[in-house]
């Protein structure tokens, strides 16, 4: 009896939470060493003009740095030797966050639209439909055409498939059939592309929006 009891003190003892304490994450920086935090003993040194100094110890370099009262930047860890410059560490911080911005501004995402259809879809609603379609290829997006086939409809998809092919001629200027028209199940779908790029459509319509600006603002004026 004393025997089990010591057993199960022993076990419940040596089970602490701190046995199971998880390891403590470290942070990997992602920004570049600077000044003493650069340990090599030998760099290719760029000065703060832009000019190739080249191969010189560290100790040197800080000093350069110092006597300019910039910092010492390593730009290059994986070089041999590694390649610093000397220059306003805040400022490059800056630019690079700019940079940052600017691209993430830039960039552009295609988005793909769809439009529906119906094989006896009358004239007027056939040209509002086109003129989506047009609007959606026009801005750089591409667009999913579905046509649906309702009751008997579905015994003609001749039918459908010449209306997506009307549409693909009547659309020819701003896009493409990127998937011709496919059957599936009660509907029959056709992926159209643009013929301009996204980047293309986006940069004219901020050209357009400020001509229109500059054009209400001289009117204003003249007013």
């Amino acid at each position: 009896m004393y025997f089990s009891f010591s057993l199960r003190f022993s076990f419940c003892s040596a089970v602490t939470p701190q046995a199971f304490t998880e390891p403590k994450e470290h942070t990997v920086s992602t920004e570049p060493r600077i000044n003493d935090r650069i340990r090599t003993p030998h760099i290719r040194l760029i000065g703060h003009t832009g000019e190739q100094v080249g191969v010189v110890d560290i100790d040197t370099a800080l000093r350069m740095a110092d006597e300019v009262g910039l910092d010492l930047v390593e730009i290059a860890a994986e070089a041999n030797p590694p390649v610093c410059k000397i220059m306003d560490f805040g400022k490059y911080k800056y630019e690079i966050a700019q940079k940052a911005r600017e691209a993430r501004q830039n960039q552009t995402h295609i988005v793909v639209k769809e439009v529906r259809l119906t094989p006896k879809i009358e004239t007027h609603d056939y040209e509002t439909k086109r003129t989506q379609v047009e609007k959606f290829l026009k801005g750089g997006d591409k667009v999913k055409v579905t046509m649906k086939f309702r009751g008997r409809e579905q015994t003609r998809p001749e039918l459908g498939y010449k209306m997506l092919q009307r549409l693909a001629e009547d659309i020819a200027e701003f896009g493409f059939i990127e998937f011709a028209p496919k059957q599936e199940g009660r509907n029959m779908t056709m992926v159209l592309g643009p013929t301009k790029k996204k980047t293309e459509a986006v940069a004219e319509a901020k050209a357009a929006r400020k001509a229109k600006a500059l054009a209400a603002a001289e009117t204003m004026d003249g007013a």
